[in-house]
């Protein structure tokens, strides 16, 4: 079992670091102002439901059915209610999350229980929190969520791993969840209807896609900003596309600031005087693309910021005014039922990472496409091959970019405005952010690898002739990537080495 190297606090917002370290073990901390907000919520649950006019309150999912089902009455029994709750949810299919994903969502889910507002028990709280310091992840199928009333059936078969049912992995093996558990140390979660409802009925696993998949795009769109310094060196491009006079009248921050970058990293270098006196876009255009996914990468910054700070779940319970954080009394207090865990700005945020994404993807590719192209890469030889012919070079690489820009563009048809009525149309409009998310999640990782093959194709330009860069910083990539990576001389297979050239990129470009 691994030992947990980094801490996480519960007391104020969670940003991309935090669910990337939640794959691995970490310490995840109650403070005493998070545990006192959580036992005021606890007690005001309580107040409302048993206190003065508690028998005429109807709280959803304590004592009600679910869904479509809200006008008959639960089960009696609490923690028969907690069965109630998850039990219809067990209808996912398909492949299993990866661990990586599911631990994110479920420390989102802890860091929304742990503002009080959801009246669940501390020890919930508590007992979450101490799952993060093992490897245990919850086995959650792919499909099912509409992200509508939260991620249902997701957040269902994490929450029933949670009590020792169904299957999870621990140390990246997959076993029953009551094994699991019990090899990582864990007890299995003991819950009564408002904690089982509290935890599946948020957006967490759609959030935390998105903003995994954000911090992927985000690495990438460094990463390419920098390959395409490194291509205009290699190339001995005139640098006038970049022209700071040129970009500000454009008129678009994004294409400002890259254009900015892009200086910097070029600051040093010597045009060739060879090349044509335009680029093809690929180049030319460079700052204006990358700039556009720059302004939109930041919309999507602002959404994810806010759900990674935000609240998900129904319903909520409110203190009255006055009443703040300590442990003396609720008093009034208010139970309201609501939205809160209807996934629409992700959803939105997702799609528009998606077409980010697919647009990247094209520059990427056609970047490539250009170095092994002998026509327009200043007379190095087709697919870059030592020896064309008895050697193939880039060949295969270049063909499987191919395929990897048509599946982002097949996976980036929007998903947020598809909706579908369900439920006996009680959730009659949906936003599918969960769908939205995961294939957002699922091109990010195919754009690291796009930037992986560039890389080698700028590795192996340098190999087969290309000049030394001659810019400070772009010799500087070039020579980690030579490091990294032997020239393809003779043909060999080349799929670890886009590996080995996206992770590397990843290590360059993260700030």
């Amino acid at each position: 079992m691994l030992t947990p190297t980094d801490t996480v606090p519960l007391s104020g917002p969670l940003d991309a670091a935090d669910l990337r370290r939640a794959a691995l073990p970490l310490t995840v901390t109650v403070d005493e102002e998070a545990r006192a907000r959580v036992e005021r919520g606890r007690r005001l649950f309580h107040a409302l439901r048993h206190g003065p006019g508690g028998a005429d309150r109807r709280i959803y999912g304590a004592d009600t059915g679910f869904g479509a089902l809200v006008g008959y009455a639960g089960r009696t029994d609490d923690a028969d209610q907690c069965d109630n709750t998850l039990a219809h949810l067990g209808a996912g299919q398909g492949p299993d999350l990866t661990p990586q994903i599911v631990r994110a969502a479920l420390l989102l889910r802890t860091r929304s229980l742990a503002q009080g507002l959801s009246g669940v028990s501390a020890e919930v709280v508590d007992r979450l929190a101490a799952m993060f310091a093992t490897t245990f992840a919850p086995a959650v199928p792919r499909y099912g969520s509409v992200g509508a009333s939260g991620d249902l059936i997701p957040l269902a078969y994490a929450t029933q791993a949670l009590r020792g049912r169904g299957h999870a992995y621990l140390d990246g093996d997959r076993m029953p969840a009551g094994e699991a558990l019990t090899a990582a140390g864990l007890r299995p979660l003991a819950l009564d209807g408002r904690d089982a409802l509290a935890l599946v009925n948020g957006t967490s696993v759609t959030t935390a896609a998105t903003a995994l998949a954000l911090d992927a795009v985000r690495a990438a769109h460094r990463s390419l900003t920098a390959l395409s310094c490194l291509l205009t060196d290699l190339l001995g491009c005139d640098t006038g596309f970049l022209d700071a006079d040129l970009l500000r009248v454009y008129g678009h921050p994004g294409a400002v600031d890259v254009g900015g970058r892009m200086r910097r990293a070029l600051a040093g270098g010597t045009p060739s005087g060879t090349r044509p006196l335009q680029e093809p876009y690929s180049i030319r255009c460079a700052p204006q693309l990358l700039g556009a996914a720059e302004d939109a990468l930041r919309h999507v910054d602002g959404v994810v910021a806010a759900d990674l700070g935000g609240v998900s779940d129904n319903p909520l319970f409110f203190p009255a005014p006055g009443t703040g954080s300590g442990t003396d009394g609720v008093g009034e207090g208010k139970v309201v039922h609501g939205g809160n865990f209807f996934g629409q700005p992700a959803a939105f945020a997702a799609d528009l990472l998606a077409s980010v994404t697919a647009q990247l993807g094209n520059l990427a590719e056609r970047q490539l496409d250009l170095l092994v192209d002998p026509a327009r890469n200043g007379g190095l030889p087709p697919m870059l091959a030592t020896e064309p012919g008895a050697q193939h070079g880039l060949q295969g690489v270049q063909l499987a970019t191919t395929a990897f820009v048509a599946e982002i563009r097949r996976a980036a048809t929007p998903a947020g405005m598809q909706s579908l009525p369900t439920n006996l149309h009680n959730q009659d409009v949906v936003p599918f952010g969960t769908q939205a998310a995961l294939r957002a999640h699922d091109s990010a990782e195919l754009l690291g690898l796009l930037c992986g093959s560039l890389a080698l194709g700028l590795r192996q330009a340098a190999h087969v002739g290309a000049r030394r860069p001659t810019a400070p910083r772009c010799r500087e990539l070039l020579d980690a990537l030579t490091e990294a990576i032997p020239p393809v001389d003779p043909d060999r297979p080349l799929d670890s080495d886009v590996r080995v050239a996206a992770r590397l990129l990843v290590r360059y470009a993260r700030p």
